[in-house]
């Protein structure tokens, strides 16, 4: 099942069950709102999880678009990716946790065919915020499904302030063998849908008040449960990342980290140009200016040739469609290689810079502001380039104590 056909399978499913379907937003939260990014198909709902009336009714169902600098540095492994999409269903005030993950259960077994032995739940075991979750614990236990008992990882907030309340996690296994132990001690357990029971909100001081009506809202990673289903090892071998797997590695011969990495933030970078930020040295901008530098500095770092001029314009048309945005590629290639040029002039201003007899020994934190404020050259770009030579000129290595190779 590829992932359009995943989609439809859920959206249906869920409209069967008179949940009508809310075009998901851009990745541009409304004005006023302290996130850069849309990071989970909830947020542009909370207004009407916090008791307002949505239009549509109390029962919902959509596909979400969602970028989470967060996980930039797990970027690479089998499960993360900086821009995603995110199926979510809602029920604002309507039904509650218990039928939630009995329509979940019934999508992944019955709709989607995957067997039950293959899942595993987790559920909020209480604490000092409220009492356990029995009544989603009855509901596994009911079905057969095996349970593990978590405080912190069941509890789940938007931020220090808003919505919150325990939730109940469902897990596939995609181990080659029989499932073993549980989800917190064997990560082959992969987390695909979180149902949050909303029933709190968070004041500035910590403490919990009910909200005026409990909610249930849960969000289905499409790219994560997709490569599970597909039989993929990895979230960058399910189908939207074919044409990528397809045309990168002959173009630009990497390895498979530094091909996650590459696909990931250009396709990442081409939905945040589509949806109609530009690079800038603050805010979103900044964010977009920060994937295409790591892209780059990937790419140079064996071939300082190399650019994006080469990516095919294929690539950037099949992401502006699957993300449903009308972006002409060309205008999207053009921004990502005049932000190219604005690297390589920096790079070289940078080393001119850093060639000062003033900067050669240990630099204070005056001179990381003063290389800032003045240069316009931060604070990561300026340890890059001070790495990239030794004392006596001779190029240093570009992998890190830590086994990982420095991006800007």
């Amino acid at each position: 099942m590829n992932t359009e056909q995943l989609v439809s399978t859920f959206i249906e499913y869920f409209e069967e069950r008179a949940h009508r379907r809310i075009v998901g937003s851009t990745l541009l939260p409304p004005p006023g709102d302290p996130v850069l990014f849309t990071t989970s198909g909830m947020h542009p709902l909370t207004p009407y999880l916090e008791g307002r009336a949505h239009p549509l009714g109390t029962r919902l169902v959509n596909v979400q678009r969602c970028l989470r600098t967060t996980d930039l540095e797990e970027v690479g492994d089998a499960t993360h990716l900086t821009v995603f999409e995110m199926l979510g269903t809602w029920s604002l005030g309507d039904y509650e946790g218990p039928l939630s993950l009995d329509w979940g259960y019934g999508l992944l077994t019955e709709g989607l065919g995957i067997d039950p032995g293959l899942l595993h739940a987790t559920v909020y075991a209480g604490g000092s915020r409220t009492g356990p979750d029995t009544a989603s614990l009855q509901l596994w236990q009911d079905r057969g499904v095996p349970v593990e008992l978590t405080v912190e990882d069941n509890w789940w907030s938007n931020g220090s302030v808003g919505p919150c309340g325990p939730d109940s996690e469902i897990f596939l296994w995609s181990g080659d063998c029989p499932p073993q132990s549980t989800p917190t001690r064997d990560d082959r357990w992969v987390e695909v849908w979180n149902h949050v029971m909303m029933t709190h909100r968070r004041l500035e001081d910590g403490s919990l008040v009910p909200l005026p009506q409990r909610n249930v809202d849960t969000g289905l990673g499409l790219e994560r449960l997709a490569s599970l289903l597909q039989g993929k090892s990895s979230v960058f071998e399910c189908d939207v990342f074919d044409p990528w797997r397809r045309l990168l590695p002959p173009l630009w011969p990497l390895d498979e980290l530094s091909l996650r990495l590459v696909c990931d933030h250009l396709r990442s970078a081409i939905v945040v140009l589509g949806d109609g930020v530009r690079p800038a040295n603050t805010g979103q901008g900044y964010v977009l200016r920060r994937l295409v530098r790591r892209v780059l500095t990937v790419l140079w770092r064996d071939d300082p040739s190399r650019g994006v001029e080469d990516l095919p314009e294929e690539l950037v048309k099949h992401t502006l469609d699957h993300f449903r945005q009308d972006m002409p590629p060309g205008d999207v290639l053009r921004e990502l290689l005049e932000e190219e040029r604005r690297f390589r002039r920096l790079l070289e201003r940078g080393r001119q810079v850093l060639a000062r007899p003033r900067f050669q020994g240990r630099l204070t934190e005056e001179d990381f502001h003063y290389l800032h404020d003045t240069h316009g050259l931060p604070r990561e770009l300026v340890t890059s380039l001070r790495q990239e030579r030794g004392p006596r000129g001779r190029r240093l290595s570009r992998v890190g104590s830590d086994g990982r190779r420095p991006y800007l």
